[in-house]
This record gives C-alpha cells, sequence and structure tokens, in this order.
C-alpha cells in the first residue's frame, strides 16, 4: 500500500559525477539499492497565474508549500499517479498524497471532479487548489538513483539529474533535451526522521559536500524568466 502521509527532514547537495564515484567508493558498502533505484519521474507543478508559491519559495522562507501531480513512468490510462501537497518548515517536510489513477487526476484538474480516494487529504488538496486558484504551470522530468542505508533504512540517499523542464508540455511525459536545467552532476538529497550517524557526516565532511538551498521548480521558473517565457 502506498504511503499517503510522509514526514521528515530533508537537505539538499550539488555533486559532481566524479564527487559522486568518490562518494560512493566511501560509503557504498553501507547503503542498499531501494525498490525504485533506477526511476524516470515526471511531475507538474501547480500555481496560480502570479506563481505565488513559487516566487515565496525562492525567497527562502521558513514554510513554504507546494502542490503537484507525480508519476514514475509516462503517464496513461490506468497508471496511478500521486497528487500531493508538500509542506516545508526550517527543514521539516511534510508530504500529504493521494493515489489515483491518470484519469481521474486529469478529470479533477481540468473539470473538478473528486476522485475517489482518501477523503480528508483530498479535502485538503481540494481546498488548496480553489483557495490558490491552482493551474499547472510548469512540468519537470528527471533521473533518479535512490538508496537506503542497510543499518536503517527510514534513511534515503537520492540523486537526480538529467532534469528538463517546460511550461508547454504539462503533462506527465518526456521533455526535449534542449530544456535542461541540471546534467552536469547530481542533487543529492538526504531524507531521514532523524540526525545523520557520524560515519555519514564524516565522509562528507572529507569530501567538502555541503548542503545547499535548491528549488528544482524554482530555478525552471527562473529560467523560463529568463527567455521571456512567462508572464507575471
Amino acid at each position: 500500500m502506498a504511503i499517503t502521509i510522509i514526514d521528515r527532514m530533508e537537505q539538499k547537495y550539488f555533486i559532481s559525477f566524479d564527487k559522486y564515484k568518490e562518494l560512493m567508493d566511501r560509503i557504498e558498502d553501507k547503503l542498499v539499492k531501494d525498490k525504485y533505484f533506477d526511476e524516470r519521474i515526471y511531475n507538474i507543478y501547480f500555481d496560480n497565474d502570479e506563481y505565488e508559491f513559487i516566487v515565496k519559495s525562492l525567497d527562502k522562507p521558513l514554510y513554504k508549500e507546494k502542490v503537484r501531480l507525480r508519476s514514475y513512468s509516462e503517464a496513461k490510462e490506468g497508471i496511478n499517479v500521486f497528487l500531493e501537497i508538500k509542506k516545508k518548515f526550517k527543514g521539516h517536510g511534510n508530504k500529504r498524497r493521494v493515489v489515483i489513477d491518470y484519469n481521474d487526476a486529469i478529470n479533477y484538474i481540468n473539470n473538478k471532479v473528486i476522485p475517489n480516494t482518501n477523503k480528508q487529504i483530498m479535502s485538503e488538496l481540494d481546498y488548496t487548489f480553489k483557495k490558490n486558484n491552482l493551474k499547472p504551470k510548469i512540468s519537470l522530468t528527471y533521473d533518479r538513483l535512490s538508496y537506503a542505508f542497510k543499518e536503517d533504512e527510514s534513511y534515503r540517499v537520492t540523486f537526480d539529474t538529467n532534469i528538463r523542464y517546460s511550461n508547454k508540455k504539462l503533462d506527465l511525459v518526456n521533455i526535449d533535451d534542449e530544456d535542461s536545467l541540471f546534467n552536469d552532476g547530481y542533487i543529492m538529497e538526504v531524507k531521514t526522521l532523524k540526525g545523520y550517524p557520524n560515519w555519514f557526516s564524516k565522509v562528507l565532511n572529507e569530501l567538502k559536500i555541503y548542503p545547499t538551498s535548491y528549488s528544482k521548480v524554482g530555478e525552471a521558473y527562473k529560467k523560463l524568466k529568463e527567455r521571456n517565457e512567462l508572464y507575471v
């Protein structure tokens, strides 16, 4: 059964392909590939016509939220997708989502027909959509490698690359190579309910891998503005 509520700390890092190899040489024996190890992730992010969610996120506030539709394969009828709202406060993320058929998701987005799913979470999503007049605004696709710690699989480490974006292909499909956001390394993200183990912190320090603040959809928004493809 898919998890519908996820609550954890999250931290991002930029690492080059060479640095990834160095890191894996040091820690690979402490990791296990999770069941979604090598996958392509498809996302549609929702915002209003002023892009208030994204603009606020770029200001790096203590609290921010985003709403997205996500799939782990190109979406079509019969494929389950995740409609989710993610809230973050001081690096602590809370994600609430419903799992629905792709056609039901599209019917909700286009016609506001409430799908038959978790009523409480769907009610929260529907309230957020209506309150903020949310619409599909930016799509993102990227490739991910994902691991868990052998000693405690509540720790997850993911590596995202080949990040593509579009404000025209607002569907869960592949995006053209020219719309590249980040493809010369990985965005590493550590997701945990606890602090880091000492051995992991030590390796990060020795390899000079330092945390950063980064929003994929925020960077896509800035690229689109630079190309004069957004009108706010």
